[in-house]
């Protein structure tokens, strides 16, 4: 048999009906037809326009990685423990040094915590202590020297108050 216009047919489940809305509910479609119960969405030609629905979604959608900045200063921390391993006896312990040898990132504040033992005499500089850490620095025979924190600028209401102050 020759194939011609009059005998072709689609392939095997390459065509679906077409879904009949409204035709009673033995079709499965009946009643609200897919629509729901009521509302403007349920309406013939209601779904105009309706992008915005309200103040609080817009909130909502909102990212929420916005507002408070803290006054206060971030420390990296160093355990006396690290230092020990790393550095030997009568060196100095600078945040410089301690960036060297990857115990700390660039342009951090440094905090020296007492976790961990040290039996070298360090010469530690630092712009904190703990009170644990610089008592057992100095048990061991070491120093610990406090470097000055620049001063970080302020958020802008807290500037406009201080002048304002003044």
């Amino acid at each position: 048999m020759s194939i011609n216009l009059s005998n072709l047919t689609p392939g095997k489940g390459s065509r679906k009906n077409k879904v009949r809305r409204g035709r009673g509910n033995a079709s499965g479609h009946g009643t609200f037809s897919g629509r729901g119960i009521k509302g403007q969405r349920a309406r013939s030609g209601g779904r105009k326009k309706l992008v915005r629905r309200g103040l609080k979604q817009m909130l909502l959608q909102l990212p929420k990685s916005r507002g408070f900045q803290s006054q206060w200063n971030k420390y990296s921390v160093v355990n006396l423990g690290d230092l020990s391993e790393v550095f030997k006896a009568g060196e100095k312990v600078s945040p410089e040094a301690l960036v060297k040898v990857k115990l700390l990132k660039p342009k951090s504040l440094v905090k020296i915590l007492g976790t961990g033992k040290i039996n070298l005499a360090l010469n530690v500089w630092a712009h904190s202590f703990s009170k644990t850490a610089r008592t057992e620095i100095e048990k061991a025979g070491g120093s610990a020297h406090i470097l000055p924190i620049s001063a970080q600028p302020k958020p802008k209401r807290q500037a406009a108050k201080l002048k304002a102050q003044e």
